[in-house]
């Protein structure tokens, strides 16, 4: 094996390691935004749940059947 192929295997190497330094750091990054992104969603299903639970509870009186609703002011 020639000095040339020896230092271009070398690149190579080099290249790829590079390549999967980026993708290792590409993907850490991706699963820290995934991991904020499930805690969103968590805090928003319990959102979601609490206002549900309000909604049952509270005396519906003052909710309107769509039926029921006035016109808006501009008709």
């Amino acid at each position: 094996m020639t000095q040339a192929d020896t230092n271009e295997l070398q690149q190579q190497i080099i290249d790829l390691e590079s390549k999967l330094a980026f993708q290792e750091d590409a993907v850490l990054a991706l699963n820290n935004e995934l991991l904020e992104h499930q805690k969103r969603i968590e805090k928003l299903q319990r959102q979601v749940l609490l206002l549900a639970e309000k909604l049952s509870r509270s005396d519906n009186s003052d909710i309107l059947r769509p039926e029921e609703e006035p016109p808006p002011p501009h008709y």
